[in-house]
């Protein structure tokens, strides 16, 4: 049983890296991993070593993510105070370039429908295998592959329609 404590520790940076991603909320992705990491200790004894504890921390972490969202759907998100003062208007845009598009591929990531959005970021950003990635989300290889092509096309589109048009140089 340490084993698995001790590979459940060592998915932690990536478990933060998705959670973020999933939520763009560096503080609910923190409750989002410490409700994952206490569900996985509380039911380590549900784990088989069939598979990769990665990839059952993984699950439980998009479990709960899922969970989340089906309760927020059911109770409206209270408005913060400081969102509802005026004046409140966030500054100017960045005019860094690089910061820009890392900006924009974030807004077209988020608008991605949730199934795609998730299978990007296990295989893109957390370097997943497909089969290790369809694991995760309980989807067979085929499914998985299927919606990163429509992901990816979909980012593609979703990042080259606000791109400017560059002229050739003759």
């Amino acid at each position: 049983m340490s084993q698995v404590l001790d590979e459940i520790e060592g998915c932690v940076p990536a478990l933060r890296r998705y959670a973020r991603a999933l939520t763009h909320d560096p503080d609910r992705a923190d409750d989002l991993v410490q409700d994952c990491l206490e569900r996985a200790i509380r039911k380590r004894g549900l784990w088989r070593p069939s598979g990769s504890v990665r990839s059952w921390v993984f699950r439980i972490l998009l479990n709960v993510h899922r969970n989340d969202l089906r309760r927020a759907r059911r109770a409206p998100m209270p408005l913060s105070l400081d969102d509802a003062m005026p004046g409140n208007e966030p500054a100017g845009p960045d005019v860094q370039p690089g910061r820009l598009a890392l900006a924009e591929t974030a807004r077209a990531m988020q608008a991605l429908p949730d199934e795609q959005r998730e299978v990007l970021l296990l295989v893109a950003v957390e370097e997943m295998s497909y089969a290790e990635a369809a694991a995760v989300l309980s989807i067979p290889v085929g499914t998985l592959m299927s919606r990163l092509a429509r992901a990816r096309a979909a980012l593609r589109g979703l990042t080259e329609t606000g791109a400017p048009k560059l002229r050739s140089v003759k």
